[in-house]
């Protein structure tokens, strides 16, 4: 049983930058392919960034540029940066995960949110003007 635990959730300024954690236990993060996902209040829950086990990534088209996964295999530890947030990107964040690979495949991400079996608890991200 995978478990999740994102933390570095706040509040910012327009511009500003903020990086989320999703601690990972009961497997290898690299043995595990992620996903960010958010969802703004009224809105549906939407895929920000996908790691694979074997390390490929994508990012979607409205972070591409400013957000970038990443993941600490020794912390077994996933990341988000954040850049140039802006009030669109206010929402609770919560990262999902799948054991084995495949979730990335030629820079296309293949997954979506209902086939993550595991889930953290989310951490709101609040962006204001």
């Amino acid at each position: 049983q995978v478990q999740l635990v994102e933390s570095g959730g706040g509040s910012v300024q327009t511009g500003g930058s903020l990086r989320l954690s999703c601690a990972v236990s009961g497997n290898t993060i690299s043995s595990v392919s992620m996903g960010w996902f958010r969802q703004a209040p009224g809105k549906e829950r939407e895929g920000v960034a996908a790691i694979d086990s074997d390390g490929s990534t994508v990012l979607v088209d409205f972070v591409e540029g400013r957000f970038t996964i990443s993941r600490d295999i020794a912390k077994n530890t996933l990341f988000l940066q954040m850049n140039s947030l802006s009030p669109e990107d206010t929402a609770v964040y919560s990262c999902a995960a799948v054991e084995g690979s495949g979730t990335v495949v030629r820079g296309v991400w293949t997954m979506v949110d209902d086939e993550y079996p595991y889930w953290g608890q989310g951490t709101q991200v609040t962006v204001s003007s």
